[in-house]
């Protein structure tokens, strides 16, 4: 039976963009919620953007074969609302063709409209999706004789290509222009030197910290030559250490991004580990045993991994070959650098950043991504 409104709740994503992708897409009467119908699928190795893309194809897809002539598209993908809707540039190559196809299928309705959501109001399409991540990720993880295999879906994860067709990873690119990530951890502060949770508590630099926000931004202006843009958590630590750097590279202004703040370590902040250990034993070892865990009323990683992920995208999509400096905390870094390599979550405890450490990525058109260098610290040796 045909109906004649519906609302489509669509989302994407990928683990590791790329890495191991799937979307989901529910399919509802706009009066009463009802669930019409709902469409879900991995589909191996992909971006986030792309995922979201299929997402919507889905959903539309659903809608049209309810015979719906009214649909409103709701999703958390900014960039893939704004793109439909005709306000940003399609710059991507890889994502015209998607674009394109759900064009095709707008054209098929009376009307369509489409809604950015945040995040909390599209949970089921969401869910949907990370179900279809999960499976991806299995379908590709390593054991026994699936070794080999699991290594060439990492080379696939880290360039974004198929590994029998295209060049490996380290060689070059000449045609394509990578927008690259200037990533620096904010200067020191009281909290740092004392080994404590610091995630939403706006703490500011002490005198050190503001002496090696100087000294990396001596660092960053012999790195980048050119820098378009500096983008930084709105929290006083970052932003200090960004000013200081846009002062030393042409005095761009600094662009604070909610995405990039630190992890919310609920009732944690402002303790030390031990503290923690003493008092949330069986949490905090349930927090380091997944990234799904929240510390109590706090924030798990995998929330703050979809936030640097949109952040990271953003960037990509808005600053295409161009240098950009996002000055970030620990947390944030770390969730990009580990996507960016394609490593498990075991990586988050394993690797250490310095206040005001510096890590180079490059992320080129196609998806592939480069790091080139992390957690660089030469320029405090006198700091």
């Amino acid at each position: 039976m045909a109906v004649r409104a519906v609302v489509i709740e669509a989302d994407g994503g990928s683990r590791g963009n790329p890495g191991p992708a799937g979307y989901g897409a529910v399919v509802r009467d706009p009066e009463t919620g009802e669930v019409l119908a709902e469409r879900s699928e991995s589909i191996g190795t992909a971006t986030n953007n792309v995922a979201e893309y299929r997402g919507l194809i889905a959903g539309l897809e659903a809608a049209a074969e309810l015979g719906a002539a009214e649909v409103e598209a709701r999703m958390d993908s900014k960039l893939v609302v704004e793109q439909m809707c005709g306000r940003w540039q399609i710059k991507h190559p890889g994502l015209r063709p998607l674009a394109a196809q759900a064009a095709g299928l707008v054209s098929r309705f009376a009307t369509v409209r489409f809604t950015w959501v945040p995040r909390e109001r599209n949970r089921h399409a969401d869910a949907l999706a990370n179900a279809a991540m999960d499976a991806a990720a299995s379908s590709v993880a390593p054991s026994g004789a699936g070794k080999a295999a699991a290594r060439e879906a990492t080379v696939v994860r880290a360039t974004g290509t198929d590994p029998a067709t295209t060049p490996a990873s380290w060689e070059p690119r000449p045609t394509e222009e990578a927008t690259r990530l200037i990533l620096v951890r904010h200067g020191e502060t009281e909290r740092t030197v004392q080994k404590r949770y610091s995630g939403r508590g706006d703490v500011p630099l002490t005198e050190r910290g503001r002496a090696q926000a100087r000294a990396t931004a001596a660092r960053v202006a012999a790195l980048a030559p050119s820098v378009a843009a500096v983008v930084s958590s709105p929290l006083s630590r970052c932003t200090a250490t960004a000013e200081a750097v846009a002062a030393q590279v042409g005095d761009p202004p600094v662009r604070t991004d909610d995405d990039l703040i630190e992890c919310d370590f609920g009732v944690w902040e402002g303790h030390t580990f031990a503290e923690v250990r003493e008092g949330w034993a069986a949490e905090l070892d349930a927090w380091l045993a997944s990234t799904r865990v929240a510390p109590p009323k706090g924030e798990s990683f995998v929330t703050v991994a979809e936030r640097t992920g949109r952040a990271v995208d953003r960037l990509r999509s808005a600053y295409p070959g161009e240098t950009v400096v996002v000055v970030s905390h620990v947390s944030p870094i770390k969730l990009v650098l580990r996507d960016a390599l394609a490593a498990g979550d075991a990586f988050l405890h394993r690797l250490y950043l310095d206040t005001a450490g510096i890590s180079v990525l490059d992320l080129y058109p196609d998806g592939g991504v480069a790091v080139r260098s992390v957690n660089d610290t030469s320029h405090l040796t006198d700091v």
